[in-house]
């Protein structure tokens, strides 16, 4: 096993908060390593680019894992690998091993760039009422407040580049914004169902049945990390693409691969690099990391063994694959909360046709939403939820509109809701007319519940399930509580109000089966959920170190020279996808550790400003 050159800091991860790190210490003169397991720009073998628009467009299944080269090595884990079984129940194949009593939903991807390379761009901030969640008799506090992140809230819009209407967000979501305050971009334009949604249904009332107040409704913009114009800071404008999940073709959308063009040279990316272990001497500090690196991700003989050593380590590999990481390694885990309050947001899907064309398919995933759910003391009593409009017609709740083509050329009734559609036998003229009319009427909303901290949602390890490299494979105990159940039974008549108001056919439809591992009853009526990609809480920061792993720089009480960063740290993910607020919280932790470095005796060396950005030395490629 050989030894790297000594750095000031290592990073173990290249997504979002890997990248962010990197650039903050990389541009105060910091020499920084950052290790990531995934594939880079070369790809796999051949050359082929790790994340490529047309590997997706041949894929048969569209999700997020269908733009990425495969590795074998190194196993993203899949949706696809996820499956309910007929009466309940549900099968798991793959890189998870998962054991609980419901499935945990969603996958990461292990590339440069992380799952920011594929994500949905959309970047609200979190809601005042979320840091403090315990006031209304569940889940954890924040350690720090909404008034204390919000310069930080500022910096992360600004690195992302995100657009939005800050008269919105302050006056319909309750934000509090510093006065005269601009997002980086204007806002997107609405789609067009935005805007019919709008029409119908702003100023009208529902009733939340968990509260006897009625909620009005109002279509809010959200904000979003894509350029709603071309500048020279954050590149090309968006052009409404329906592929921009995984891969806008524009480049409009902010990803990592954005602020590593902006790294600094003395930050160096080695990519294929795995890390195993952290190496801790006798007084808790972390002396380095052990990682395999791979030259083909085919061919499981081209690994080698290297330590790299820094004066301090930065997790930033997903908040699953940090804990994995820190639970191989047996560190930071006096509290016992390394794994504990495993997070996501469960999302319940609703899926209608409406009476005219909604015009599907023209534009983000998302570009608004319903907020009116997200706060308030109705959460005291069920899970909070976001409503989030959908612009890709029925994709996410039944698949792609071939599954329409090929149910409208079947003779005979499909059966179930709209079979009277189907199973018509039709061709040319007369099919596409059917599938025009039938796919530009599709609509869709995605009720995002939140799920607070639970220690008994975590992440495990099985010392004899192990990966292609030999690592520990993430165990998953999984499980929804009664609040967000009652979240989730809400959200469905929430639901059947708007869809009331709309005269929209429902068509969702909650069966166990294959296609929904998520399915479960409550109360004698039936559901199912998906995973939202948005893993969180297995680091949880918190005030004391009995209770929580990490302190509110996210460094841990254990390893003063110890920093975990991302999601994984989140007490609670309240109702906005959490990439912003992950991205606020690294930067603030990133000035922190560069006050740490600053106050060290000794640094580990100066800067040495001829390195060139993204380029190892020999020392850290040697093999034995």
């Amino acid at each position: 096993m050989t030894g790297g050159e000594d750095h000031d800091v290592i990073v173990v991860g290249a997504g979002v908060a890997g990248s962010l790190v990197a650039r903050q210490l990389g541009d105060r003169g910091w020499r920084v390593l950052v290790l990531e397991a995934g594939l880079g720009d070369d790809g796999g073998p051949g050359g082929a680019p790790a994340v490529d628009a047309e590997r997706f467009r041949s894929a048969p299944v569209k999700v997020p894992s269908a733009a990425i080269a495969a590795n074998p090595l190194v196993p993203s884990p899949d949706v696809l690998e996820l499956g309910g079984r007929t009466g309940g129940g549900y099968r798991a194949e793959g890189y998870f091993v998962q054991n609980g009593r419901l499935p945990y939903a969603s996958g990461y991807l292990r590339v440069n760039g992380g799952t920011g390379t594929a994500w949905t761009g959309l970047a609200p901030r979190m809601h005042p009422e979320d840091f403090h969640t315990a006031e209304f008799g569940y889940g954890r506090d924040w350690p720090i407040g909404y008034e204390e992140l919000e310069p930080y809230y500022r910096a992360a819009e600004r690195e992302l580049g995100v657009a939005g209407d800050p008269v919105e967000q302050r006056d319909l979501v309750g934000l509090p914004l510093v006065d005269g305050y601009a997002f980086a971009h204007r806002p997107l334009p609405a789609s067009h169902l935005d805007r019919l949604l709008a029409e119908r249904l702003d100023g009208r009332k529902v009733t939340d049945p968990s509260y006897p107040c009625p909620v009005e409704l109002r279509v809010v913009g959200t904000p979003q990390a894509r350029n709603s114009a071309a500048t020279e800071e954050h590149g090309a404008v968006c052009e409404g693409s329906a592929s921009c999940i995984p891969v806008c073709p524009t480049g409009a959308k902010y990803t990592p691969r954005r602020t590593q063009r902006r790294w600094g040279p003395s930050v160096t990316l080695l990519t294929r690099a795995v890390a195993g272990r952290l190496l801790a001497d006798a007084a808790g500090r972390i002396t380095g990391v052990e990682y395999q690196r791979y030259d083909d991700p085919a061919r499981p003989s081209s690994l080698t063994r290297h330590v790299a050593r820094g004066a301090t380590v930065v997790l930033a590999a997903h908040a699953i694959e940090n804990a994995r990481l820190l639970l191989s390694s047996g560190l930071a885990n006096s509290s016992g909360q390394v794994g504990r309050n495993l997070m996501d947001h469960p999302v319940l899907l609703t899926w209608g046709l409406m009476r005219e064309r909604t015009g599907p398919y023209r534009g983000p995933g998302s570009t608004s939403g319903l907020e009116g759910f997200r706060f308030g003391p109705a959460r005291a009593a069920r899970a909070p939820f976001r409503v989030e409009i959908g612009n890709w017609g029925w994709t996410w709740a039944e698949g792609p509109p071939d599954r329409d083509v090929a149910a409208l050329l079947r003779r005979g009734s499909a059966g179930g809701p709209g079979g009277e559609e189907r199973g018509r036998g039709l061709f040319g003229a007369e099919l596409r007319q059917a599938v025009g009319d039938r796919v530009g009427r599709q609509f869709a909303l995605q009720f995002e519940m939140e799920q607070s901290a639970d220690p008994a949602n975590r992440v495990t390890l099985d010392p004899h399930r192990r990966d292609p490299l030999g690592n520990p494979r993430p165990v998953l105990t999984y499980d929804l509580s009664d609040h967000v159940k009652k979240g989730i039974v809400a959200a469905k008549a929430v639901s059947d109000e708007i869809f009331a108001l709309l005269g929209a056919e429902d068509h969702s439809r909650y069966e166990s089966g294959p296609s929904q591992p998520g399915w479960f009853e409550y109360d004698g009526r039936p559901y199912a959920y998906r995973g939202a990609g948005h893993g969180a809480g297995t680091h949880i920061m918190g005030e004391r170190p009995a209770d929580s792993v990490v302190d509110s720089w996210q460094r841990a009480w254990d390893h003063p020279n110890l920093y975990v960063v991302g999601c994984g740290s989140m007490p609670s993910l309240g109702t906005s996808n959490p990439t912003l607020t992950m991205a606020a919280i690294t930067l603030r932790s990133a000035e922190r550790i560069h006050r740490d470095l600053s106050a060290a005796p000794v640094t580990v060396r100066p800067p040495d400003a001829g390195r060139a950005p993204g380029h190892a030395t020999p020392e850290e490629t040697d093999t034995p």
